[in-house]
Order: structure tokens, then C-alpha cells, then sequence
């Protein structure tokens, strides 16, 4: 049995948020312990640069509900992180949760990730941008596991993907997990 972490990024309950639930719902179907985070319901303050956490190794000074994502994420086994395209990039919410990870990057070590990107545009190519950030906060870790990176393109309406082909694919990558 893992323990997943899913991070969706959506500022609302749309696509990637439906695509998230699919997953979550294959792997408790596989018997892993799940575990679903909405960024947008969390407070999660800019970093700040102070370099009290990387330069002094002091916690973060700011107050707010990273912390409790933090942990999480370091007693994860798999981490999925979650983002519509804006731009050809991840959300702010997700780019907020990424600069906000000073304080523990280097005790990510060894984890799993995967990725769920959904875009409007009809060509999954527009993701790789997207994908490339993903990667590069991977880069940043010890000896991470790229597991997947479900490219949803397509999607311009709020609840397309729940009639869409997307759906079952993220719940049967949810099942695969080992």
C-alpha cells in the first residue's frame, strides 16, 4: 500500500479537479491510502526570499497552511500534482506551493510524481511547456520517479472532462500504481 498525495492546483472545481477524483477513486480501487488537497482552499503565502529556511535552516516565518502541505508531502510515497495551462504554464497556486518548498526540497528524495495537466487547446504538444515546469521542480530533488504525465487537451468547458476519455484514463492510472 502507498500513500498518495494528490495536489490540485485549479483555482475552481473544473477538469483538473474532476480528473484528480478519478484518480484518487483508482487508487483506493488498488488499496492505496489517498489523500486529495485543493490548493485553492488553502492559505498559501508567497515566499518571501528571507532565506531563513534554506540559509539557516530555520522554519518558514510565514504563517499559513504550506506546513501542513509540507508534511504531507514528505510522508507521501507518490505525489500527483495537478494544474490547468495558463499560458503554457502551471497555475499560480501550484507555482506558489513549489517556491513555498525551501524548507523541505531536500528531504523529498526517492518520491514518485506524477502529473495531470488539462489546456483548452486541442493539441496535447501545447502541455509541454507545462510539463518542463513540472520536470523542473523534480530536478531540483534527490533521485525522483517521473511515473506519468496525463496530457488532458481539449478541455475549454468547466465539466468536459467527466464525459470525456480523460476521465477513465486517470482513474485506470490510479489502479496501475504498485
Amino acid at each position: 500500500m502507498k500513500n498518495v498525495l494528490i495536489l490540485s492546483g485549479s483555482p475552481r472545481k473544473g477538469n483538473s479537479d474532476a480528473l484528480c477524483h478519478a484518480f484518487a477513486e483508482g487508487a483506493r480501487e488498488a488499496g492505496h491510502k489517498v489523500t486529495l488537497i485543493r490548493l485553492a482552499e488553502k492559505k498559501i503565502g508567497y515566499c518571501t526570499g528571507c532565506g531563513l529556511c534554506s540559509f539557516q535552516g530555520k522554519p518558514c516565518p510565514i504563517q499559513d497552511d504550506a506546513r501542513g502541505i509540507q508534511e504531507a508531502m514528505l510522508d507521501a510515497d507518490v505525489i500527483v500534482m495537478a494544474s490547468p495551462v495558463y499560458f503554457y504554464s502551471i497555475c499560480a497556486q501550484m507555482k506558489t506551493l513549489i517556491d513555498r518548498s525551501c524548507p523541505y526540497y531536500e528531504r523529498m528524495g526517492g518520491k514518485a510524481f506524477g502529473f495531470i495537466m488539462t489546456s483548452a487547446d486541442d493539441d496535447p504538444a501545447c502541455m509541454e511547456r507545462t510539463l518542463e515546469d513540472f520536470r523542473g521542480y523534480l530536478a531540483c530533488l534527490d533521485a525522483p520517479r517521473e511515473l506519468f504525465a496525463l496530457r488532458a487537451a481539449g478541455l475549454t468547458h468547466t465539466d468536459e472532462a467527466k464525459a470525456s476519455p480523460f476521465l477513465a484514463q486517470a482513474r485506470e492510472l490510479g489502479r496501475a500504481l504498485k
